[in-house]
């Protein structure tokens, strides 16, 4: 393998590194990319001679013919309607049941979607839950495409999904039967053992052992392990469940180990480590973080270590796995295997070399952390290194030996000691502050924070330069965390309203946090484990710019769609000061919530000021006393920036009239229209007053309500007032210094 090695034009590592830059290039097709990628190729012409550079341009070309024949071969794919299809057949391992609603991915026409089924009782649950072979349903379903991201710096399903090698979803909407079927495909058994492991656990063990031993065993957390899985998270050791290095090594070396005492010839035993790493592989769902350290371990076997190793797994897997750098897991393991094979800490006592790992590895991940998450929990540096000894020294070892005796020997036992676990990790996350919010950074910043970072460790032993470039990284994480722009966002989060102001000065402004409108109630076996809304919006929204703290909150009235997810959004954030109507405060549901929160609240009159930009916010209505509803909505005007903002909760034509009566002269550039735009909202009297040039519509995409109403948005056309819908555009913003300019999700 060395000597192959010796014959490539320029070092393993080198390669590598043009290699990523020509494959973001390539899929993202970014101006940073070609940038990056051009600086590169300029100095490798300038550094080589010219026979290397251009051999090692001709490899180069090999790549780049196959990234791009793989992106036009999955564009093509996405842009083809599929063709009609009345059976799935399922892949067992991906069965998901949470509640009554049912997901799998599912393979027909040879193609693979990710499928949805909303479950009729609960015995068909059950036998869901049960089901272990391959299976075909017949079925009425319809096709269709995955939703996009809806929020500036938000998740992609849809992205997401064409990188798993999926371009639509399919929902069943009649289930009329289910077929056994085999196949010759060892993927399709593969799917089945590991169902057929996960089942067993489930069935076999108690909880929360059983999650454990999933999780760590095969890399799959149940629905029911979501509570532990966000502790855990906000702690920043899920990564603990993730298979990698430490769960490769453990079994390879096992399987090695056995059959050497077996008596069997090394060459044999090497020849056996390509199939057992593959049905290894399968049996953990062929994750990257799993594929890319079998590939080191294989290849560290042949002679390569460190550097040369990391360079040869990365283009091994853009052949395996070709999407791997498109997913947070997969750049996240990637880096994480870099920083390991750059650092050099073996002559350290034990202890001591975990910790400068521990240390230096979470520093550097740093950047890529806060690109996918926003936020870092610097209590994770100690509580990676206590409980990753736990996890890999003990748990995996003992759960391990726990499910090969369990056909003789079921040893459940020992579930208090998960169970005590459990009450440890509660108890340190109660303890713990909340993470550190650093906010998202732009690509641009991400790179030059990676550059920055790479030349304090170059030079870590020079103090003069170490704090000049400790000082740069400083401001660059200030920047991230403080964009210095002044912005008005409109919140994307369905069916609901929330509006965030923040000035370059950091004072921050939420008007309203959205709620999910529950319909009906569900039995007992169809509740599902979820996030809130709130949970998958707003606070990522909040999160990636940085926000730590609100100064205020104001919540326009007590509908669930406005204020219903105050709880969750207290949770992650400080609030100074709550502003509410006084007619508010006569709904008993909503004052206990308030609460809970115990911070200062304000209730609010006519006249009262919220200073942000260069002006502040106006308290115009309610002046009495209401209900709390749509017509005792808090209404905000503003004038910033030369530019009049009127925002009027879910106010209605009555409202609307009580408004203008007290204010006749009122007039306002932005209008956040009221209710989503319903028809009772922004009658012809209010808007021939108010006249708005921009209108800001708050609405659900494919809302049960059919906000807006095509009568009011006729009525906006009539004033020549242009329209931006968050339900068609996603999240719309106005950004600038001393003027606007707007921009959205989706144009």
């Amino acid at each position: 393998m060395s000597q192959w090695i010796k014959k490539l034009p320029l070092t393993p590592i080198y390669l590598a590194f043009i290699l990523v830059w020509v494959y973001f290039a390539v899929y993202s097709g970014s101006s940073l990319a070609y940038f990056g990628l051009g600086v590169l190729l300029l100095r490798l012409f300038f550094s080589y001679p010219l026979k290397k550079s251009l051999a090692a341009l001709a490899f180069l070309s090999l790549f780049v013919f196959f990234f791009l024949l793989r992106r036009e071969m999955a564009e093509q794919a996405f842009r083809q309607e599929p063709p009609s299809a009345s059976s799935v057949q399922v892949l067992p391992d991906t069965i998901k049941v949470n509640g009554d609603s049912l997901s799998f991915r599912g393979r027909t026409n040879d193609r693979l979607y990710q499928v949805f089924y909303k479950i009729k009782s609960a015995s068909e649950k059950e036998a869901f839950q049960q089901l272990t072979d391959l299976v075909v349903l017949d079925m009425e379903a319809e096709f269709e495409q995955a939703q996009q991201q809806r929020n500036f710096s938000g998740f992609d399903y849809q992205a997401y999904l064409k990188s798993q090698g999926i371009y639509r979803t399919l929902k069943i909407n009649k289930l009329q039967s289910l077929r056994p079927i085999s196949s010759l495909n060892p993927l399709d058994w593969l799917s089945v053992w590991r169902r057929k492991a996960l089942v067993y656990i489930r069935n076999n063990f108690p909880s929360p052992m059983s999650h454990y031993m999933t999780g760590l065993l095969f890399g799959d957390l149940d629905t029911e392990f979501a509570e532990m899985s966000d502790l855990y998270s906000s702690l920043g050791i899920i990564h603990l469940f993730a298979l990698s290095g430490m769960q490769v090594g453990f079994f390879l070396d096992g399987f090695r180990r056995i059959l050497l005492r077996l008596g069997m010839k090394r060459e044999t035993v090497n020849a056996l480590q390509l199939p057992f790493s593959f049905i290894y592989a399968g049996l953990t769902g062929f994750s990257v973080s799993v594929v890319r350290s079998l590939v080191q371990k294989l290849l560290a076997q042949q002679g390569l270590t460190r550097l040369d190793n990391f360079a040869l797994t990365l283009m091994v897997l853009f052949i395996l796995m070709p999407n791997f750098l498109l997913t947070a897991g997969g750049v996240l393991s990637c880096a994480y295997a870099f920083l390991i094979s750059m650092m050099d800490f073996e002559k350290l006592p034990l202890i001591r070399k975990l910790l400068a790992e521990s240390l230096t590895i979470s520093l550097g991940i740093l950047p890529i952390l806060i690109y996918y998450f926003a936020e870092f929990q610097p209590w994770s540096v100690l509580l990676t290194f206590l409980f990753s000894l736990l996890f890999d020294l003990l748990m995996l070892p003992g759960l391990t030996l726990i499910f090969i005796l369990s056909p003789l020997l079921k040893i459940t036992q020992v579930n208090f000691f998960f169970e005590l676990l459990e009450g440890v990790i509660r108890w340190v996350a109660d303890f713990a502050p909340r993470p550190l919010i650093f906010g998202k950074p732009n690509l641009w910043l991400l790179v030059a924070l990676l550059l920055v970072l790479a030349l304090i460790y170059d030079f870590r032993r020079k103090k003069s330069w170490l704090l000049s470039f400790s000082f740069l990284a400083l401001l660059l994480f200030f920047l991230t965390k403080h964009p210095l722009q002044n912005e008005i966002t409109v919140v994307d989060i369905g069916q609901g309203d929330s509006i965030f102001l923040r000035d370059w000065q950091g004072r921050t402004i939420l008007i309203d946090v959205g709620g999910r409108v529950e319909i009906g109630k569900k039995e007992a076996w169809q509740e599902r484990q979820t996030s809130s809304n709130a949970e998958k919006t707003l606070i990522p929204y909040l999160k990636s710019r940085g926000v730590g703290s609100l100064d205020v909150l104001v919540l326009t009235h007590t509908d669930t769609d406005h204020m219903g997810d105050m709880l969750e959004v207290a949770q992650h954030f400080s609030i100074k000061e709550i502003y509410v109507s006084k007619g508010s405060m006569t709904q008993s549901d909503f004052v206990q919530k308030l609460e809970q929160i115990e911070t200062s609240v304000h209730v609010v009159e006519v006249g009262d000021e919220i200073p942000v930009f260069d002006s502040a916010l106006q308290v115009l209505y309610p002046s009495g006393t209401g209900d709390g509803g749509n017509d005792d909505s808090i209404v905000l005007y503003g004038e910033f920036f030369q530019t009049k903002f009127l925002f009027t909760g879910d106010l209605e034509k009555q409202g609307e009239t009580e408004l203008l009566q007290r204010f006749p002269q009122l007039k306002a550039d932005v209008l956040k229209a009221g209710h989503h735009g319903s028809k009772g909202s922004s009658s012809p009297e209010f808007l021939e007053q108010i006249q708005p040039k921009l209108a800001l519509i708050s609405a659900g995409q494919n809302n049960r309500y059919r906000h807006p109403h095509q009568e009011t948005l006729e009525r906006f056309e009539k004033l020549n007032t242009a329209i931006y819908r968050t339900d068609q555009q996603g999240a719309i913003r106005l950004i600038g210094w001393n003027s606007w300019r707007i921009e959205t999700v989706h144009s």
